[in-house]
């Protein structure tokens, strides 16, 4: 969400003179020449109270003639200064913003979310959430989050590059699967390495998990993982083949996609915790990487089932296990990845979002 939220900046700031509240350190990692004035993060009571009594300084200051929240969270703050000072609301959802299961959520959050002027939503199951939440269709937008597209191909998985990267976190010879994300439970890593890999292994004893990503310490409606969780009651020969490098810049992620066969996307979707997206599936697309991932909610979007990936039905370990092997195998075709990964372009995304807001004014 944070990069999503970075490049919407940065689209916004093409068209509108953008006025932005973000949580401390925000300021550091925004685009050049954001405006923004930073709240603390935690705690939550703290940062919500914070962001809004920001928000009414801001409006008495500027009296902006639209008002977007970025997630579901800070919706009240935008419809608020709306009322009170002029101008249209909007915000941007993602998923678990509207099913978070929360009481309190559940009846001031949600009837807010209910009077926006505009609601933008990241995918199908998204749009679907919202509509089962009581947003009316006519004011609902499905805007797909984008993407960086890469200048090369990548279709040499063996540059220079990706050998001094297998080096730096010893990986060896064998085939790369790739896993990103912060360790969560809804990710699906712990059932894949306890269930799926041991298979994997048994077609390719020299395939190496290569896992990017930290421990989710501020998990919202998600439960935590960490590695020696996810390695729990593996036995050794299966542990000896999963590595750990933690989070990583955007230019060893990017090496890290070129450099392997296949990205393992073993979402499990739940209804309290759903995947709204997959935006690391469309960024796999664009380095010609195979994403092998269950059907499960907004990930259908991310993935084009024989064409940048390979969909697997919900619950199915062995399909899954196999669709890996398959694709360590025979990978998909690069073109055809690339082509569908820069429909998600990010000036894509900003150029709807931008029309969007406009019809606002």
């Amino acid at each position: 969400m944070e990069r999503l939220n970075w490049h919407l900046l940065q689209q916004l700031q093409r068209t509108f003179e953008v006025q932005a509240i973000g949580p401390h350190g925000a300021a550091a990692l925004s685009p050049a020449g954001t405006k923004l004035r930073e709240v603390p993060l935690r705690p939550l009571w703290r940062f919500i109270a914070s962001a809004a009594w920001c928000t009414l300084i801001q409006s008495t200051d500027h009296r902006p003639a639209t008002y977007l929240a970025g997630s579901g969270l800070t919706a009240p703050h935008a419809w608020m200064a709306s009322r009170l000072f002029g101008g249209r609301c909007a915000a941007y959802l993602h998923g678990l913003d509207i099913s978070v299961d929360h009481t309190a959520y559940r009846k001031l959050w949600l009837p807010v979310l209910r009077r926006l002027d505009l609601v933008i939503v990241n995918s199908r199951a998204t749009a679907a959430l919202a509509v089962e939440a009581g947003i009316d269709p006519a004011r609902l937008h499905i805007v797909h989050p984008g993407t960086e597209i890469p200048r090369t191909s990548g279709t040499d998985r063996r540059s220079a590059e990706g050998i001094a990267f297998r080096r730096r976190h010893a990986l060896g010879q064998g085939p790369l699967m790739l896993s990103v994300g912060r360790l969560t439970r809804r990710k699906g890593l712990l059932e894949f390495i306890r269930d799926e890999l041991p298979t994997v292994l048994e077609a390719y004893p020299e395939a190496v998990l290569v896992v990017a990503g930290g421990v989710a310490s501020h998990a919202l409606g998600s439960e935590a993982l960490t590695p020696a969780q996810l390695l729990a009651n593996t036995p050794p020969a299966v542990r000896e083949r999963v590595r750990f490098i933690g989070e990583v810049s955007d230019e060893e992620l990017s090496i890290s996609m070129f450099a392997s066969l296949v990205h393992v996307f073993p979402v499990r979707s739940q209804r309290s915790d759903p995947e709204g997206f997959g935006m690391v599936a469309i960024e796999a697309a664009a380095h010609s990487l195979t994403t092998v991932a269950y059907a499960s909610g907004g990930v259908a979007d991310a993935v084009a089932d024989g064409v940048s990936g390979i969909l697997v039905e919900p619950g199915d370990s062995a399909g899954f296990a196999n669709a890996v092997i398959q694709a360590i195998r025979n990978p998909l075709p690069a073109a055809p990845m690339r082509v569908f990964a820069l429909q998600f372009s990010w000036d894509a995304f900003g150029a709807r979002v931008r029309d969007l807001l406009g019809r606002l004014t």
